[in-house]
Protein backbone atom coordinates (compact mmCIF):
# COMPACT_ATOMS: atom_id res chain seq x y z
CA UNK A 1 0.00 0.00 0.00
CA UNK A 2 1.32 3.43 -0.91
CA UNK A 3 2.36 5.75 1.91
CA UNK A 4 0.56 9.10 1.88
CA UNK A 5 1.94 12.36 3.24
CA UNK A 6 0.49 15.86 3.15
CA UNK A 7 2.60 18.58 1.54
CA UNK A 8 1.93 22.34 1.53
CA UNK A 9 3.28 24.40 -1.38
CA UNK A 10 3.08 28.18 -1.68
CA UNK A 11 2.38 30.23 -4.79
CA UNK A 12 4.41 33.44 -4.49
CA UNK A 13 2.10 35.84 -6.30
CA UNK A 14 -0.14 38.84 -5.53
CA UNK A 15 -3.92 38.85 -5.33
CA UNK A 16 -5.94 35.68 -5.91
CA UNK A 17 -2.96 33.99 -7.57
CA UNK A 18 -1.16 33.94 -4.23
CA UNK A 19 -2.07 30.80 -2.31
CA UNK A 20 -1.10 27.85 -0.15
CA UNK A 21 -2.07 24.54 -1.72
CA UNK A 22 -2.19 21.21 0.08
CA UNK A 23 -1.22 18.03 -1.79
CA UNK A 24 -1.21 14.34 -1.02
CA UNK A 25 2.23 12.89 -1.73
CA UNK A 26 2.32 9.27 -2.79
CA UNK A 27 5.82 8.35 -1.66
CA UNK A 28 5.80 5.08 -3.60
CA UNK A 29 5.02 6.76 -6.92
CA UNK A 30 6.43 10.21 -6.19
CA UNK A 31 3.12 11.72 -7.30
CA UNK A 32 1.44 14.86 -5.91
CA UNK A 33 -2.37 15.09 -5.86
CA UNK A 34 -4.02 18.47 -5.08
CA UNK A 35 -6.29 18.50 -2.03
CA UNK A 36 -7.22 22.07 -1.13
CA UNK A 37 -6.20 25.62 -1.98
CA UNK A 38 -6.25 28.66 0.32
CA UNK A 39 -5.96 32.12 -1.26
CA UNK A 40 -6.24 34.23 1.91
CA UNK A 41 -2.57 35.23 1.74
CA UNK A 42 -0.67 37.19 -0.92
CA UNK A 43 2.94 36.45 -1.82
CA UNK A 44 3.31 33.66 0.78
CA UNK A 45 7.07 33.33 0.50
CA UNK A 46 7.60 30.93 3.42
CA UNK A 47 5.55 28.71 5.73
CA UNK A 48 6.16 26.74 8.93
CA UNK A 49 4.21 23.96 10.68
CA UNK A 50 3.85 23.43 14.40
CA UNK A 51 5.40 20.21 15.77
CA UNK A 52 1.94 18.67 16.33
CA UNK A 53 0.97 19.54 12.71
CA UNK A 54 -2.20 21.30 13.87
CA UNK A 55 -1.29 24.82 12.83
CA UNK A 56 0.54 26.54 9.98
CA UNK A 57 2.13 29.99 9.87
CA UNK A 58 2.79 31.87 6.64
CA UNK A 59 4.38 35.11 5.53
CA UNK A 60 1.72 37.39 4.04
CA UNK A 61 2.79 40.31 1.84
CA UNK A 62 -0.21 42.16 0.41
CA UNK A 63 0.30 44.67 -2.37
CA UNK A 64 3.90 45.54 -3.23
CA UNK A 65 5.87 42.98 -1.21
CA UNK A 66 9.06 45.08 -1.36
CA UNK A 67 7.59 48.30 0.03
CA UNK A 68 4.42 47.49 1.99
CA UNK A 69 4.64 46.09 5.53
CA UNK A 70 4.38 42.31 5.75
CA UNK A 71 2.44 40.06 8.13
CA UNK A 72 2.58 36.63 9.67
CA UNK A 73 -0.71 34.75 9.29
CA UNK A 74 -1.86 31.87 11.52
CA UNK A 75 -3.95 28.97 10.21
CA UNK A 76 -5.56 25.90 11.70
CA UNK A 77 -5.01 22.72 9.66
CA UNK A 78 -8.45 21.10 9.43
CA UNK A 79 -8.10 17.34 9.80
CA UNK A 80 -6.53 15.49 6.88
CA UNK A 81 -8.39 17.42 4.20
CA UNK A 82 -5.68 19.99 3.56
CA UNK A 83 -8.15 22.76 4.38
CA UNK A 84 -6.69 25.77 6.19
CA UNK A 85 -8.81 27.97 8.46
CA UNK A 86 -7.31 31.39 9.04
CA UNK A 87 -7.21 32.36 12.72
CA UNK A 88 -5.49 35.76 12.71
CA UNK A 89 -2.48 37.69 11.51
CA UNK A 90 0.01 40.09 13.05
CA UNK A 91 2.08 42.84 11.40
CA UNK A 92 5.79 42.04 11.03
CA UNK A 93 6.79 45.73 11.13
CA UNK A 94 9.03 45.41 8.08
CA UNK A 95 9.18 44.89 4.34
CA UNK A 96 9.68 41.70 2.30
CA UNK A 97 8.78 39.37 5.15
CA UNK A 98 10.59 36.28 3.89
CA UNK A 99 10.86 33.67 6.66
CA UNK A 100 8.90 32.20 9.55
CA UNK A 101 9.73 29.43 12.03
CA UNK A 102 8.10 27.79 15.07
CA UNK A 103 9.95 26.59 18.16
CA UNK A 104 9.83 22.88 19.16
CA UNK A 105 7.28 23.54 21.91
CA UNK A 106 4.97 25.37 19.50
CA UNK A 107 4.82 28.39 21.83
CA UNK A 108 6.89 30.91 19.85
CA UNK A 109 6.98 32.06 16.23
CA UNK A 110 9.89 34.05 14.78
CA UNK A 111 10.26 35.86 11.46
CA UNK A 112 12.69 37.80 9.26
CA UNK A 113 12.09 40.86 7.08
CA UNK A 114 14.55 40.96 4.19
CA UNK A 115 14.41 44.47 2.72
CA UNK A 116 14.06 46.33 6.02
CA UNK A 117 16.65 44.08 7.72
CA UNK A 118 14.83 43.31 10.96
CA UNK A 119 13.57 40.27 12.89
CA UNK A 120 11.14 39.55 15.68
CA UNK A 121 8.94 37.08 17.54
CA UNK A 122 5.35 36.41 18.57
CA UNK A 123 3.94 34.26 21.38
CA UNK A 124 1.46 31.56 20.31
CA UNK A 125 -1.86 31.43 22.15
CA UNK A 126 -3.68 28.24 23.12
CA UNK A 127 -5.81 28.29 19.97
CA UNK A 128 -2.77 28.69 17.71
CA UNK A 129 -3.33 32.38 17.10
CA UNK A 130 -0.47 34.86 17.33
CA UNK A 131 -0.26 37.28 20.23
CA UNK A 132 1.21 40.76 20.14
CA UNK A 133 4.84 41.01 19.06
CA UNK A 134 7.19 40.19 21.95
CA UNK A 135 10.63 41.05 20.53
CA UNK A 136 11.91 43.12 17.63
CA UNK A 137 15.49 43.81 16.54
CA UNK A 138 16.78 46.05 13.76
CA UNK A 139 20.05 44.91 12.15
CA UNK A 140 22.55 47.62 11.25
CA UNK A 141 25.50 47.91 8.91
CA UNK A 142 26.33 46.86 5.36
CA UNK A 143 29.03 44.67 3.87
CA UNK A 144 29.13 46.63 0.57
CA UNK A 145 31.38 43.98 -1.02
CA UNK A 146 28.49 43.50 -3.44
CA UNK A 147 27.25 47.10 -3.54
CA UNK A 148 24.08 46.23 -5.42
CA UNK A 149 22.88 43.68 -2.87
CA UNK A 150 24.72 44.56 0.34
CA UNK A 151 23.96 48.27 0.73
CA UNK A 152 22.09 47.62 4.00
CA UNK A 153 21.16 44.85 6.40
CA UNK A 154 18.95 42.15 4.84
CA UNK A 155 17.76 39.46 7.26
CA UNK A 156 17.01 36.41 5.13
CA UNK A 157 16.02 33.73 7.62
CA UNK A 158 15.30 33.18 11.32
CA UNK A 159 15.85 29.53 12.27
CA UNK A 160 15.24 28.10 15.74
CA UNK A 161 17.55 25.40 17.13
CA UNK A 162 16.28 21.85 17.79
CA UNK A 163 16.56 22.44 21.56
CA UNK A 164 14.52 25.63 21.23
CA UNK A 165 17.10 27.77 23.03
CA UNK A 166 18.67 29.64 20.11
CA UNK A 167 17.71 31.36 16.88
CA UNK A 168 20.12 32.30 14.09
CA UNK A 169 19.59 34.87 11.37
CA UNK A 170 21.49 34.87 8.08
CA UNK A 171 21.93 38.52 7.15
CA UNK A 172 22.80 38.75 3.47
CA UNK A 173 23.54 42.47 3.61
CA UNK A 174 26.08 42.40 6.45
CA UNK A 175 27.76 39.01 5.74
CA UNK A 176 26.88 37.91 9.27
CA UNK A 177 25.08 35.07 11.01
CA UNK A 178 23.47 36.74 14.01
CA UNK A 179 22.62 34.70 17.11
CA UNK A 180 19.81 35.15 19.63
CA UNK A 181 18.71 33.35 22.78
CA UNK A 182 15.02 32.34 22.77
CA UNK A 183 12.77 31.98 25.81
CA UNK A 184 9.90 29.99 24.33
CA UNK A 185 7.32 30.56 27.08
CA UNK A 186 7.31 34.31 26.46
CA UNK A 187 8.74 34.24 22.90
CA UNK A 188 11.39 36.71 24.09
CA UNK A 189 14.62 37.04 22.08
CA UNK A 190 17.94 38.46 23.34
CA UNK A 191 21.38 38.66 21.68
CA UNK A 192 23.77 35.82 22.46
CA UNK A 193 27.16 36.48 24.08
CA UNK A 194 28.62 35.65 20.66
CA UNK A 195 26.40 38.16 18.90
CA UNK A 196 27.41 37.10 15.38
CA UNK A 197 29.97 35.37 13.20
CA UNK A 198 31.16 36.79 9.90
CA UNK A 199 30.88 34.82 6.70
CA UNK A 200 33.18 35.32 3.75
CA UNK A 201 33.16 38.87 2.36
CA UNK A 202 30.48 39.24 -0.30
CA UNK A 203 29.12 35.77 0.41
CA UNK A 204 25.61 36.91 1.31
CA UNK A 205 24.41 34.20 3.76
CA UNK A 206 20.81 33.16 3.06
CA UNK A 207 19.48 29.98 4.73
CA UNK A 208 20.57 27.98 7.76
CA UNK A 209 20.10 24.43 9.04
CA UNK A 210 21.18 22.19 11.93
CA UNK A 211 22.71 18.73 11.79
CA UNK A 212 20.08 16.32 13.18
CA UNK A 213 22.62 14.64 15.47
CA UNK A 214 23.88 17.98 16.78
CA UNK A 215 27.32 19.57 16.88
CA UNK A 216 27.25 21.29 13.47
CA UNK A 217 25.27 23.89 11.54
CA UNK A 218 25.30 24.95 7.89
CA UNK A 219 24.55 28.16 5.98
CA UNK A 220 24.58 28.74 2.25
CA UNK A 221 26.03 31.89 0.70
CA UNK A 222 23.60 33.18 -1.92
CA UNK A 223 26.00 35.54 -3.71
CA UNK A 224 29.17 33.43 -3.51
CA UNK A 225 27.51 30.10 -4.38
CA UNK A 226 28.97 28.20 -1.44
CA UNK A 227 28.10 26.54 1.86
CA UNK A 228 29.56 27.39 5.29
CA UNK A 229 30.11 24.67 7.90
CA UNK A 230 30.29 25.60 11.61
CA UNK A 231 30.74 23.64 14.79
CA UNK A 232 27.88 24.44 17.15
CA UNK A 233 27.86 24.59 20.95
CA UNK A 234 24.22 23.84 21.82
CA UNK A 235 24.74 25.16 25.34
CA UNK A 236 26.36 28.54 24.75
CA UNK A 237 25.18 28.91 21.17
CA UNK A 238 28.71 29.60 19.90
CA UNK A 239 29.66 28.95 16.26
CA UNK A 240 33.15 28.23 14.92
CA UNK A 241 33.78 28.12 11.17
CA UNK A 242 35.08 24.76 9.89
CA UNK A 243 34.74 24.90 6.11
CA UNK A 244 33.52 26.87 3.08
CA UNK A 245 32.80 24.73 0.00
CA UNK A 246 31.51 25.73 -3.49
CA UNK A 247 28.08 24.67 -4.75
CA UNK A 248 28.79 25.00 -8.49
CA UNK A 249 31.07 23.16 -10.94
CA UNK A 250 34.59 24.61 -11.04
CA UNK A 251 34.27 25.40 -14.75
CA UNK A 252 30.94 27.26 -14.50
CA UNK A 253 31.37 30.92 -15.45
CA UNK A 254 27.75 32.08 -15.57
CA UNK A 255 25.49 33.80 -13.05
CA UNK A 256 23.87 31.78 -10.28
CA UNK A 257 22.65 32.16 -6.70
CA UNK A 258 22.10 29.57 -3.99
CA UNK A 259 18.71 29.43 -2.26
CA UNK A 260 18.13 26.63 0.26
CA UNK A 261 19.95 23.96 2.27
CA UNK A 262 18.44 20.78 3.72
CA UNK A 263 19.90 17.68 5.44
CA UNK A 264 18.61 14.10 5.35
CA UNK A 265 17.05 12.90 8.63
CA UNK A 266 19.96 10.49 9.22
CA UNK A 267 22.48 13.33 8.87
CA UNK A 268 24.36 11.71 5.98
CA UNK A 269 23.76 14.18 3.13
CA UNK A 270 23.20 17.90 2.59
CA UNK A 271 21.56 19.46 -0.47
CA UNK A 272 21.88 23.05 -1.73
CA UNK A 273 19.91 24.62 -4.58
CA UNK A 274 21.59 26.70 -7.31
CA UNK A 275 19.21 29.14 -9.02
CA UNK A 276 19.99 29.99 -12.67
CA UNK A 277 22.42 27.08 -12.85
CA UNK A 278 19.16 25.22 -12.06
CA UNK A 279 20.76 22.45 -10.09
CA UNK A 280 21.06 20.85 -6.67
CA UNK A 281 24.49 20.30 -5.14
CA UNK A 282 24.76 17.01 -3.22
CA UNK A 283 27.25 16.72 -0.36
CA UNK A 284 28.26 13.83 1.89
CA UNK A 285 28.58 14.87 5.54
CA UNK A 286 31.64 13.47 7.31
CA UNK A 287 31.99 12.53 10.97
CA UNK A 288 33.69 15.90 11.51
CA UNK A 289 30.67 17.70 10.02
CA UNK A 290 32.58 18.79 6.92
CA UNK A 291 31.19 18.38 3.42
CA UNK A 292 32.41 16.48 0.37
CA UNK A 293 30.75 17.34 -2.94
CA UNK A 294 29.31 14.14 -4.41
CA UNK A 295 27.33 15.41 -7.39
CA UNK A 296 25.51 18.37 -8.91
CA UNK A 297 22.18 17.30 -10.40
CA UNK A 298 19.52 19.10 -12.43
CA UNK A 299 16.62 20.54 -10.45
CA UNK A 300 14.33 19.48 -13.33
CA UNK A 301 13.00 23.00 -13.57
CA UNK A 302 13.84 26.71 -13.55
CA UNK A 303 15.11 28.66 -10.50
CA UNK A 304 15.04 25.98 -7.77
CA UNK A 305 13.97 27.84 -4.64
CA UNK A 306 13.24 25.62 -1.63
CA UNK A 307 13.71 21.98 -0.72
CA UNK A 308 11.96 19.48 1.53
CA UNK A 309 12.91 15.93 2.49
CA UNK A 310 10.35 13.33 3.54
CA UNK A 311 10.65 12.17 7.20
CA UNK A 312 11.90 8.74 6.14
CA UNK A 313 14.60 10.31 3.97
CA UNK A 314 13.46 8.50 0.86
CA UNK A 315 12.45 11.49 -1.24
CA UNK A 316 13.65 15.04 -1.94
CA UNK A 317 11.12 17.64 -3.12
CA UNK A 318 12.25 20.75 -4.99
CA UNK A 319 10.09 23.81 -5.74
CA UNK A 320 11.21 25.51 -8.96
CA UNK A 321 10.02 29.10 -8.57
CA UNK A 322 10.18 30.31 -12.17
CA UNK A 323 9.38 26.88 -13.53
CA UNK A 324 6.15 26.98 -11.50
CA UNK A 325 6.50 23.32 -10.58
CA UNK A 326 7.64 20.93 -7.87
CA UNK A 327 9.70 17.81 -8.45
Amino acid sequence: MAEQSMVFITSFAPGEAGAITAFNLDTAMGALEPLARNAEVENPFFIALTPDRKHLYATHLPGDFESESGYIAAFEIVGNTGELRKINEQPARGTTTCYVDVDPSGKAVVFANYTSGNIGSFPVREDGSLGEMESFFQHEGASMVNAGRQEAAHAHCAVISPNGKHMYVCDLGTDQIVGYALEAESAALSPLDQAYVRTIGGGGPRHFTYHPQGGFVYANNELDNSVNVYSYDAGAGALIERQVIPSLPADFAGESYTADVKITPDGSYLYCTNRMHDSIAVYRIGDDGCLTLVDIQSSLGSFPQNLAITPDGSMLLCANMLGDDAN
